[in-house]
């Protein structure tokens, strides 16, 4: 496999890390992770052994990724932002055997300083905006902000603010991409997509 490391980046035996990826300063893998192809890993980032990480994630500056955090193809993880990986830590107490799993799924943006508690899963082009702090599962391509953050709209696969109600029927096309989504059932999915 071919990727970049840069001289300061700590890659642990036993990782698997995909072409094209690049891991930048003071980074460090952990042996045991598993990395996709064409990642970018900045600046004292981190990547636990039970981490699993697809193909094409971008992961700013400062961001750690713990044990039993899953992350899908095309997510960006904004500067500073965390996950946790157990609900009720404490330093005298070791609960390891108790790691929750926190999975966030194909093409969502977790945004700068946002706050991910761990036993959740992000759906697929979701967006959560910085500084949020995520208590429970977020459906695709949700819009989520503020602390616990709360649905406030929906985005499209490009990451504009879709036209659609919080809940009910709508439609809305993006006009970057002419992608149509659909709100049924308090659900959003695209019906058509133009591939662009």
């Amino acid at each position: 496999m071919s990727f970049f490391s840069h001289k300061t980046a700590i890659i642990d035996k036993d990782c698997v890390i995909g072409n094209g990826t690049r891991i930048w300063h003071w980074t460090h893998i952990s042996s045991g992770a598993r990395i996709g192809n064409n990642c970018s890993l900045g600046q004292n980032v981190f990547v636990s052994g039970k981490a699993r990480i697809g193909n094409n994630v971008r992961i700013q500056n400062n961001v750690s990724i713990y044990d039993c955090v899953i992350i899908g193809d095309d997510v960006f993880c904004g500067p500073s932002m965390v996950f946790t990986n157990i609900i009720n830590p404490r330093a005298e107490i070791s609960r390891r055997d108790q790691y929750m799993s926190t999975i966030v799924k194909q093409g969502a943006t977790l945004g700068a300083n946002c706050t991910i508690v761990c036993g959740n899963s992000i759906g697929e082009y979701a967006f959560i905006g910085a500084g949020s702090v995520v208590t429970g599962g977020v459906p695709p391509f949700a819009l989520m902000a503020g602390n616990p953050a709360k649905h406030i709209g929906w985005m499209s696969r490009f990451g504009e603010r879709l036209s659609l109600p919080l809940s009910g029927q709508g439609r809305d096309s993006c006009p970057h991409t002419g992608d149509v989504y659909i709100l049924e059932k308090n659900s959003c999915s695209i019906l058509n997509t133009s591939n662009k």
